[in-house]
């Protein structure tokens, strides 16, 4: 659909399916969660639904729901009780000795757990405007009509979000590859950096 598409010219349920796997997948990526991005999924549509009506068609539908969807993930994520948890180092070896011979995807699961960590602890502005651009692929211009800021302004997050990532990173992980040449991360004591 193009950008001047108007709320009349939109078929709800046929917009709804079209863009229900892209939405699920930044929700995901958003939340760090499966099954909760499910259920932010369909709040994401059913606000899609109650906001149709005022939809002038000044973005594409596609930069619009994504709108809709970071609100409804910042929303979630904004109640204390739901911020992601990081496991600690401790606890991903104790996994390990107890589950042998699947070392190499518990070392994957916790460099994403650790990665998922350091990106959950960034605002929700810069959090947002990350995922939206480095994994979901979006324009800066698309960033910055779902994020409601200029063009100038979702560049800005954009480098604010990769640079606090690199150096929560740096402060709080030591990357290396082992003598297998698997790339690894171990989270430095909690004094260090």
């Amino acid at each position: 659909m193009s950008a001047s598409t108007s709320a009349a010219a939109i078929d709800f349920d046929a917009t709804a399916r079209a863009q229900a796997g892209a939405i699920l997948a930044f929700l995901t990526r958003y939340v760090g969660d499966r099954d909760t991005a499910e259920d932010l999924l369909q709040e994401t549509l059913i606000r899609m639904q109650r906001a149709l009506p005022g939809f002038e068609g000044r973005s594409s539908v596609r930069t619009w729901s994504f709108a809709i969807a970071s609100r409804v993930a910042a929303d979630y994520l904004r109640h204390p009780d739901r911020r992601a948890r990081i496991v600690e180092l401790d606890e991903a070896a104790e996994l390990a000795d107890a589950a042998p011979g699947h070392d190499a995807q518990l070392v994957a699961e916790d460099m994403n757990d650790c990665i998922r960590g350091n990106i959950d602890s960034l605002p929700d502005r810069y959090r947002s405007a990350l995922i939206l651009h480095d994994l979901e692929g979006l324009s800066i211009e698309q960033v910055a009509e779902v994020c409601a800021c200029t063009v100038a302004t979702a560049k800005i997050r954009v480098h604010r979000a990769r640079r606090r990532l690199r150096e929560t990173l740096d402060a709080r992980c030591d990357f290396y590859r082992d003598e297998d040449s698997v790339f690894r991360c171990d989270r430095k004591p909690s004094g260090a950096g």
